[in-house]
């Protein structure tokens, strides 16, 4: 978990962006202008003044001051924008809050910035694994919409043995039934997903499962059509986010690099949304839901 405090050495490279770039690109100055205001001591950054170069700064979490007034980074996803990956466990709501008096989400992070953030869609209660948590909530509705198809992998252990035709039919799709609100509206057949088994035992599989879509419980219940009882699921991919560096329970702030990532792949599904043709059919609305 990331300190309270914002004690950060700017000498490290892989924090985000050099400081008269981020100054440059919020309007300061050019370059070279910016580079004079760090030489005179003008530039601040987490209270302490900065007056060598390089300095390396994260524009979403550091406070950037030049004369005392703050500076920010205007670019897509950096105004006042956290952004969080948390090893969910297991017995743990995708929720807010619980009435039952559950364990929820919320409770796992506590944000040293005093922001409120929620989940992007949901794992549900015994599942665990990779899971974003932010306030940005265009990035979320980019992140959860069904026509833009972000791909989840989920790694699972099943209980006995998946054969080549049920690989074969779970790769075509199955016939589940659509619900909302608590009614069954009929069924369809969900789209297509990818199956690599990565491990085979006696008793059990380990699989990996990509797929594109958001239904209620999906991968357990594809599985369970073709007979495997699911024993243990987790996420580990979401888009281009993997889970890294964490153990179970724990949180972290992307990196820099990561949400260029998460940003370029929200760009990416822009263009091909808007191009003429390439729009994916809509399905019934439903809700982003837990697997």
């Amino acid at each position: 978990m990331p300190p309270a405090d914002h004690a950060v050495d700017l000498r490290d490279a892989s924090r985000g962006e050099r400081l008269q770039k981020v100054l440059a690109e919020a309007g300061v100055g050019s370059r070279r202008a910016c580079e004079a205001l760090i030489a005179r001591g003008a530039v601040e950054v987490n209270g302490e003044p900065v007056i060598a170069l390089p300095a390396w700064v994260d524009p979403a979490q550091d406070d950037i001051r030049v004369n005392g007034k703050r500076v920010g980074a205007h670019r897509e996803g950096r105004r006042g924008h956290v952004y969080v990956m948390l090893y969910k466990p297991r017995r743990t709501m995708c929720t807010m809050d619980d009435p039952g008096g559950r364990r929820t989400v919320a409770e796992l992070v506590e944000h040293h910035s005093g922001e409120r953030l929620f989940p992007v869609g949901r794992l549900d209660y015994d599942s665990m694994g990779l899971l974003l948590m932010t306030n940005d909530g265009d990035l979320t509705q980019h992140l959860t919409h069904p026509r833009y198809g972000v791909e989840k992998t989920y790694r699972v252990i099943v209980r006995g043995r998946l054969d080549e035709e049920s690989v074969r039919k779970l790769g075509r799709g199955v016939y589940l039934s659509d619900r909302r609100e608590g009614r069954t509206l009929g069924g369809s057949r969900t789209a297509g997903v990818h199956i690599e088994i990565v491990r085979r035992e006696p008793e059990r599989m380990h699989l990996d499962i990509t797929l594109h879509e958001g239904r209620n419980r999906q991968v357990r219940r594809m599985l369970a059509d073709v007979g495997c009882a699911v024993k243990k699921l987790t996420r580990i991919r979401l888009g281009p986010l993997e889970l890294r560096e964490l153990r179970l329970g724990e949180w972290r702030d992307l990196t820099p690099h990561e949400r260029r990532l998460l940003w370029n792949s929200v760009r990416r599904a822009r263009r091909t949304d808007e191009a003429p043709g390439t729009r994916p059919p809509r399905r019934a609305k439903r809700p982003n839901a837990a697997r």
